[in-house]
């Protein structure tokens, strides 16, 4: 019987419009390379559909919350179909930026200062009826909260992706308004102490059935005004992308090594991407994992794998090679 191999695609998230751009992008990689592939979104039915598809693969395109979190890993687990990256654990914790960084700073891999919020602390009105303090009370309350990390101070939703929910604090009268944005989308708001520097990603491969880990080339990143943000990171032009990145041999190695190490604590595999911040004292320091990263013709992963020799269609192919079930071990 052949292999069908489903992309699933899309979903629910915030992230759901570059979602349909990577697994446009994987399924046509697949499909070029001889495989029967077909489109699947979550949020159009449901999983178990799966199975009378007649699927023996997922490749997961999906990105952010019920993709990227461990939540269809989960179903796929019960399902009985294996799937392409991390499992559901791995998916889970790298999914929460303030558990990842417990656990880095745990291991000792260099990761901002930071503090954790809940958002329910600064919701407009006060809870139970209470007279709520005035604005400029509560603004102060919160730079407060994150008094200690100084100046500036990066204000982000515990788990978004592709910068939703970001702002940058460079002043305490605009503290209450950036943590507010956050919760938004998010009951746990991260307030980190805002680096200085150039900034990389690196792109890992293997983990599981692939094999030991493997950083790929690495990327520098020059967004306008240093401003990386979701427009810059999908449909804007003026953003440079430096692979391989312009710098010394040794810092390098220093990022891969320790992207690999991040990505082995956390218990990820398949493949992953560590955003990196150089700060103005020569230390990297890890910000995030993305465990599905973006598949785009703006995405760094493929970028970083070209560099390497590596193809999209065999990038796409490598990935779907290690799909399995984590839980019941290889099928």
């Amino acid at each position: 019987m052949a292999s069908r191999v489903a992309v699933l695609m899309g979903g629910k998230s915030a992230e759901r419009e570059i979602s349909l751009r990577s697994g446009s992008g994987v399924l046509g990689a697949l499909q070029s390379s001889g495989i029967e592939a077909m489109a699947f979104d979550p949020a159009d039915r449901p999983l178990q559909d799966l199975r009378s598809l007649g699927v023996d693969r997922v490749f997961i395109a999906l990105h952010g919350r019920y993709g990227e979190d461990g939540t269809v890993q989960g179903a796929l687990e019960l399902l009985e179909i294996p799937y392409t990256g991390s499992g559901v654990l791995a998916s889970a914790l790298a999914m929460d930026k303030l558990l990842t960084k417990r656990v880095w700073q745990s291991w000792g891999i260099p990761t901002p200062a930071f503090v954790a919020l809940r958002s329910e602390d600064w919701a407009a009105e006060a809870p139970g009826g209470a007279a709520p303090a005035s604005e400029a009370q509560r603004n102060d309350q919160a730079f407060q909260a994150i008094a200690h990390l100084g100046l500036p101070v990066a204000i982000k939703p515990a788990h978004e992706g592709s910068s939703l929910g970001f702002t940058r604090l460079d002043s305490p009268e605009g503290a209450l308004a950036a943590i507010r944005k956050a919760a938004q989308t998010d009951e746990a708001v991260v307030a980190e102490a805002f680096v200085q520097g150039r900034e990389f990603t690196v792109a890992l491969l293997g983990g599981g059935a692939l094999g030991s880990v493997r950083a790929l080339p690495v990327v520098e990143i020059v967004a306008p005004h240093g401003n990386y943000d979701y427009q810059h990171k999908y449909f804007g032009s003026e953003t440079r992308y430096l692979c391989p990145a312009p710098i010394p041999p040794e810092i390098t190695r220093q990022m891969q090594r320790c992207s690999e190490q991040a990505f082995d604590v956390l218990g990820c595999e398949g493949w992953a991407r560590v955003d990196i911040l150089w700060d103005e004292k020569g230390s990297p320091m890890l910000l995030e994992l993305n465990t599905s990263p973006g598949m785009t013709d703006h995405s760094l992963v493929p970028m970083a794998a070209a560099q390497a020799g590596l193809s999209y269609p065999a990038l796409v192919c490598e990935i779907l090679a290690g799909a399995r079930l984590k839980l019941k071990g290889a099928v």
